[in-house]
């Protein structure tokens, strides 16, 4: 009997103390809330002053306008490798369809440059004929255009879709939208479409700005090397090859959260270019004055990036840099004669159902241009 007494004044104690807990921790309570954007249901309060203090926490929720955060993701789901079946599909998948649809549009852009060529003709013709208004803002842009390089033209849609997911963080109703498919992460239920949608993904002005720096500077060496239609192929697989990098890292070492940004796809233009020209003088922007070889440069990169993944280090995402490194030093050791050079039988069927089409819609001589 002494023993049910002695616990059953523990009991009443224990009661005591969580209740006060519960008044006193009220505003973490609603904190927590708050960030994890889900709302308990409220049990039936034991007193009234219980009641006030739910109330009271209502009330606050109710006056908040922000959307709640999505919770951020667990760093202790489960390490199951299955997980990666579908995230290597979609990686084969989509290089395989990026290099195709740039054979495709190699052959048509190939194929309207004798149109094109009538269509600049023509233009020029009526501009001397009608020339424009001094100062006209149309033509001030044509000019500008004009004056970049082919490199420069073919980064500027993807800075421009960069800019454009970058605004749309900053919009509070799709802040939940833009996690899920805008972060890359193993443990997330979306797992293909966020392997590319994070490449133009940047919160961090800073970030977005140092990335479309580098991209802009060997834009024109890149795209030189390996054409319009080429470059583009590579760029978008590499986001996605190098996602899939990070995947296995964080799946392998358990060290799971969202990663962001076009470093990876970067990455592989870079290590392109320094290996195709690895005597190329490369300055840092803020130190003009000190040089190194392109070679070195890629040497100091990846020697960072592997540190940074046997280390441990959380401020970049190094597996997905070394996995664009390594993709892009393939791509030009191997890649180039083993996807690109093979590409002619599948342009012949392309070239087969452009003319068949063009045949069958009255046989005109010019659908089997």
């Amino acid at each position: 009997m002494a023993a049910w007494r002695t616990y059953a004044v523990l009991l009443s104690r224990s009661g005591e103390n969580v209740f006060r807990s519960l008044r006193g921790g009220s505003r973490w309570a609603n904190n927590f809330q708050q960030r994890s954007g889900f709302r308990k249901v409220a049990r039936k309060p034991e007193s009234k002053n219980v009641e006030n203090e739910l109330g009271h926490l209502d009330s606050l929720e109710t006056a908040s306008h922000r959307p709640p955060p999505p919770p951020p993701p667990s760093s202790s789901s489960p390490r199951d490798f299955g997980r990666l079946v579908r995230p290597l599909l979609f990686t084969v998948g989509f290089t395989g369809c990026s290099f195709g649809s740039a054979a495709i549009w190699q052959y048509e852009s190939l194929k309207s440059r004798v149109r094109s060529y009538y269509d600049d003709l023509r233009a020029d013709w009526l501009e001397r004929v009608r020339p424009q208004k001094r100062g006209d803002v149309r033509k001030e842009v044509n000019q500008w255009w004009n004056s970049l390089s082919e490199g420069q033209k073919t980064v500027t849609a993807i800075l421009a879709a960069n800019v454009v997911v970058f605004c749309c963080w900053r919009l509070p109703w799709l802040q939940r939208s833009m996690f899920k498919y805008f972060t890359a992460d193993p443990a997330s239920k979306t797992l293909c479409s966020p392997m590319l949608l994070s490449t133009f993904s940047h919160v961090s002005f800073f970030h977005m700005a140092a990335n479309m720096y580098v991209l802009w500077s060997f834009s024109t060496s890149a795209v030189s090397m390996l054409g319009r239609e080429q470059f583009v192929a590579v760029y978008l697989s590499a986001g996605v090859i190098s996602s899939f990098f990070s995947y296995v890292s964080k799946m392998a070492t358990g060290r799971f959260g969202p990663s962001l940004g076009a470093s990876g796809a970067i990455m592989t233009i870079l290590a392109a270019v320094c290996t195709k020209m690895p005597e190329a003088k490369l300055a840092i922007i803020f130190l003009p004055m000190f040089t190194f070889t392109a070679a070195n440069a890629l040497k100091a990169i990846v020697a960072m990036d592997a540190a940074g993944l046997v280390l441990g280090w959380r401020f970049f995402d190094h597996a997905a840099h070394l996995g664009g490194a390594m993709f892009g030093i393939w791509y030009i050791l191997f890649g180039h004669e083993l996807i690109w050079k093979n590409r002619e039988p599948f342009v012949k069927i392309w070239h087969e159902l452009r003319t068949g089409r063009g045949g069958g819609n009255g046989g005109e001589p010019g659908g089997a241009a």
